[in-house]
């Protein structure tokens, strides 16, 4: 029986907030070779993540993001 990604979110996101920042450090490192720089060893791509939690803008609701790849993923 195989668990679906949903589950996975729904559990890791139950995670304390350290633990969930490991998880997530961890899957980012896990595209390192397919997405270079992509990585919390990359200071670049630090900065780019603390400009980004700082930013006060309101952004773009997670629904048309998640619209948009669904979108560009099926053509």
């Amino acid at each position: 029986m195989s668990i679906s990604h949903e589950e996975i979110l729904k559990s890791a996101l139950s995670l304390p907030e350290a633990d969930r920042i490991i998880l997530a450090t961890e899957l980012l490192d896990s595209f390192e070779d397919s997405l270079p720089g992509l990585s919390v060893a990359n200071p670049a791509f630090l900065q780019e993540l603390e400009r980004r939690a700082n930013d006060q803008s309101p952004g773009i609701p997670w629904e048309e993001v998640k619209r948009r790849m669904e979108s560009k993923l099926s053509q």
